[in-house]
């Protein structure tokens, strides 16, 4: 089985940061796009920040220039810098990746974390 696990969410104060690791453990035989999705209460789920295996990114709107997503092939890992962060950042944050496991090498597959939670108070 695939796990994706997080870490690195807390409480911050507005302007400040906080960086989100999510590591993929288990039977993988390769990952494609990691990603992160965010949650609010009473909001549905977003996209925050998408990165491909050959390293390529893109940014929900709001935070771009504040955001930054890598990653970490070696070690199966994404991270999320967050700086500047708002009060509307506040969410649960989810690790999201495409990958393919050893009893299946044909197909992606999308696994979930369980998430992280970030509170940034004003």
């Amino acid at each position: 089985q695939v796990q994706l696990v997080e870490s690195g969410g807390g409480l911050v104060q507005a302007g400040g940061s906080l960086r989100l690791s999510c590591v993929a453990s288990g039977s993988i035989l390769s990952i494609n796009a990691m990603s992160w999705y965010r949650q609010a209460p009473e909001k549905q789920r977003e996209l925050v920040a998408h990165i491909t295996s050959g390293g390529s990114t893109n940014y929900k709107e709001s935070v771009k220039g504040r955001f930054t997503i890598s990653r970490d092939n070696a070690k199966n890992t994404v991270y999320l810098q967050m700086n500047s962060l708002k009060p509307e950042d506040t969410a649960v944050y989810y690790c999201h990746a495409n990958l393919k496991i050893i009893t299946n090498p044909w197909y992606g597959v999308d696994y979930w974390g369980k998430g992280t939670l970030v509170t940034v108070s004003s």
